[in-house]
């Protein structure tokens, strides 16, 4: 089976194809774009399916990344995604974030604990922790800076994310640290999509409200003629 990876959740508009079966990567693009998501991954998408010398026919799975991340590209790569899927009459999986970011930290430090965590601002920690076979045992939640720190030194985690060095330096000792992006490679995502199999359609996942909000004290009252 060949999957389709699409990625949108941080600053990269990310596409590959990867064979499954064979487990070899077939074709690339990405794009650091900060913003503009929507209007280059088409093309991005395009441009991976082209160099792994394959179509939109031959393929058999859509992955995404579903978050946290950017609220405006996690949209565009979640419904880009179910489009395509709904289009191809394909399978959506959805992949997090932070348990792309996990896998990435285990393989570099396989049978040890991980603690993903991106930093969300407002002293706050988007976070999720694995056990040593790679299990899910807290997360994907909010969390202070505190209780980041407290989960990481109780278990000697190896840490992974934006708040990876965040968390080190509150908790004033040294943690081995895999990934400290935003978001992983796009290979990762594919790999675990694939592993997981038809599951429940993607959608985005937010952990907190969205910053911009309607202000509500400039709204006009309607005037009746």
């Amino acid at each position: 089976m060949k999957v389709l990876a699409i990625d949108c959740a941080a600053s990269l508009c990310a596409a590959c194809v990867y064979d499954a079966a064979a487990g070899l990567e077939l074709g690339r693009s990405v794009l650091d774009l900060g913003k503009g998501h929507a209007e280059h991954l088409m093309a991005v998408i395009a441009d991976a399916l082209k160099t792994g010398a394959t179509d939109y026919v031959g393929l058999g799975a859509i992955a995404v990344s579903v978050g946290p991340g950017s609220f405006t590209g996690l949209r565009v790569g979640v419904s880009t995604a179910r489009g395509l899927a709904l289009a191809l009459k394909l399978p959506a999986i959805g992949v997090t974030t932070l348990e792309a970011l996990a896998a990435e930290a285990a393989s570099a430090f396989p049978g040890r604990a991980v603690l993903a965590a991106l930093d969300a601002g407002r002293e706050e920690i988007h976070a999720a922790l694995y056990d040593e076979m790679s299990v899910l045992t807290y997360g994907p939640a909010t969390a202070t800076l505190a209780g980041a720190v407290t989960m990481a030194s109780e278990r000697s985690a190896v840490l992974a994310g934006t708040a990876a060095t965040l968390i080190a330096d509150a908790a004033g000792r040294t943690f081995d640290i895999g990934p400290r992006a935003a978001t992983a490679d796009i290979l990762t995502y594919a790999r675990l999509a694939a592993a997981k199999g038809q599951g429940e359609r993607p959608k985005p996942l937010y952990l907190r409200g969205a910053d911009a909000k309607p202000q509500a004290g400039f709204i006009l009252s309607r005037q009746r003629p």
